[in-house]
């Protein structure tokens, strides 16, 4: 058993602080400002948006959030948010009920890049904290490949197909200085800001930004972030039909953008067979992960929503294929109770 649900007063617990902190949020981001909301589709799904005139009378946009439901109360009831709403009592709400918080020192980093408007400009939470934010919104707590020092971040970069359109222009860089954790760029390219940062007196804080691969495989500079993104081999099926899920600790919590979670599942089937010897740890992280995530997929009667993602994968060339066949292979082997056909049928 790869998880357990969440009970209904976890579950409830958690859709109110997702409410809450989107609401608080979107109050603080917007607030001050006078525009409109619209939609915009990309790759048929339907998005949110917020456009604006900033002081030059440039038109800039926000990412508000995926069109569903809750995006759009939150958009009727705009004029209504402008209140103040503390989150504490969520989240200890949230806390008490069973929801899986993020460590503290990794939730000042991801509220931090929320706080500069990262998530707002497109950015994606990826990684490990990812599948646990997935665990609160699906009502579920991992048993399974929860353990992290990382922390992940995706952005679409230039790739247009890929990207949540937003020309708001942030600093990275500066957010996490202004966190004064003794955070570095691994490396400087072009005198910009690295994609990879490191404490030097903390081994256990890592932090990297990474994007979908690029034809010549240099890292990609991103002025409008200041910040410089790694591109990785199949970064992009992550990336595509991202949602929204929330982040809290102690501290608070934070409305973030996440892969959707059977392409997440999927995309570490992909990558298992990439990662060097040195990472064996994580290639057998991986496979938990994806094997907790199908085992939810199955058991909540939902097999087709991850055998779609499944089949994208391998249908996107011999490549695609063999790898995704590959991690399936190693996750079978693991748990072979998830050899059903309607994960796997093609």
């Amino acid at each position: 058993m790869r998880s357990h649900d969440l009970s209904l007063a976890a579950q409830t617990a958690y859709s109110e602080l997702f409410s809450q902190t989107h609401g608080q949020e979107l109050s603080s981001a917007l607030g001050g400002l006078k525009g409109s909301f619209h939609q915009r589709t990309i790759k048929t799904r339907n998005y949110w948006y917020f456009t604006y005139r900033d002081i030059d009378q440039k038109v800039r946009m926000v990412y508000v959030g995926p069109d569903n439901p809750r995006t759009r109360h939150l958009v009727e009831r705009f004029a209504d948010l402008k209140q103040q709403n503390p989150l504490a009592t969520a989240v200890r709400v949230a806390v008490a009920s069973g929801c899986t918080p993020v460590a503290p020192k990794h939730y000042r980093i991801i509220r931090r890049l929320a706080d500069y408007g990262f998530f707002r400009a497109g950015g994606i939470l990826i990684g490990t904290h990812a599948f646990l934010a997935m665990g609160n919104l699906l009502g579920v707590v991992w048993r399974d490949g929860a353990a992290t020092l990382d922390v992940d971040f995706a952005h679409a970069g230039p790739n247009i197909s890929l990207a949540l359109p937003a020309n708001i222009r942030i600093d990275v860089h500066g957010a996490l200085e202004s966190l004064e954790m003794g955070l570095l760029p691994l490396a400087q390219f072009n005198g910009h800001a690295g994609a990879q940062y490191r404490n030097p007196k903390d081994q256990e804080l890592r932090i990297d930004f990474v994007t979908s691969m690029t034809r010549g495989g240099e890292p990609i500079t991103m002025p409008d972030l200041n910040l410089t993104l790694q591109p990785l081999k199949f970064m992009e099926f992550s990336l595509e039909n991202p949602v929204q899920g929330c982040i809290f600790s102690n501290q608070g919590a934070c409305i973030v953008n996440l892969p959707a979670p059977e392409r997440y599942a999927v995309h570490k089937l992909i990558v298992y067979g990439e990662r060097p010897p040195a990472e064996r740890a994580k290639s057998h992280k991986d496979l938990l992960q994806a094997a907790s995530l199908a085992h939810y997929f199955a058991a909540n009667g939902m097999a087709e929503i991850f055998n779609r993602a499944w089949c994208d994968a391998i249908n996107r060339g011999p490549g695609w294929e063999s790898r995704a066949r590959q991690g399936q292979a190693a996750l079978l082997r693991i748990a072979p109770e998830l050899q059903t056909q309607e994960l796997w049928q093609t």
